[in-house]
């Protein structure tokens, strides 16, 4: 795949078209950066955009993937499953998305409690208060640590990966993952102590 060229049977498109980078990347909902990246070919499109761009221009996913035009229409059926794949892209995202941004409330949750509890000192009046500190440390390390999990996609590789008892189911995967991270955590916590 020339990306080279794929970015100039963009931009001649976008030419074709009369149209600019900025007016192209408002159709789109991308920055006008994003598509100058893609013209010069330092950036491919998202697979999620690229039904958009092929029915902007009328002309078929695989002329993009080409980066030249073909002399017959765009087959109905790649039409389909480019439209799917498109799809799919964007509901991993948005899962990936919702999961990040878990991680980040519970994470930024345990750092609020941890920082109250230690300035104002109350976790060494009340064991409560001792239980809530401890534990919302630990969490902050735990959410540190399930960041490159999810941003990786390490966890769904591990998901998918069979294993001796078959598929692990999500869920399932999730509390694995919960548990080795507070494991990690607290390890981490552990390991910090002695040196300092």
């Amino acid at each position: 795949m020339d990306q080279k060229k794929i970015g100039s049977f963009l931009r001649e498109l976008r030419k074709e078209h009369g149209i600019t980078q900025e007016q192209f990347a408002e159709k789109l909902g991308v920055s006008a950066r994003t598509i100058s990246r893609w013209e010069t070919g330092s950036n491919m499109p998202d697979i999620s955009l690229l039904s958009e761009i092929a029915d902007y221009y009328d002309v078929g996913i695989p002329e993009i993937i080409a980066g030249e035009r073909k002399s017959d229409g765009m087959n109905e059926e790649v039409k389909e499953v480019a439209d799917a794949m498109s799809d799919y892209a964007g509901e991993e995202k948005a899962k990936l998305v919702k999961s990040i941004r878990n991680i980040s409330i519970i994470g930024l949750i345990a750092l609020i409690i941890y920082m109250v509890l230690g300035e104002t000192g109350a976790y060494e009046r009340n064991t409560l208060f001792r239980y809530a500190y401890g534990y919302s440390e630990v969490l902050i390390y735990v959410t540190v640590v399930m960041f490159p999990l999810y941003t990786t996609g390490l966890l769904s590789k591990l998901r998918i990966r069979n294993t001796g008892w078959g598929r692990i189911p999500g869920p399932a995967l999730k509390v694995m993952a919960f548990i080795a991270a507070f494991a990690v955590a607290a390890l981490i916590r552990i390991v910090l102590s002695k040196i300092f």
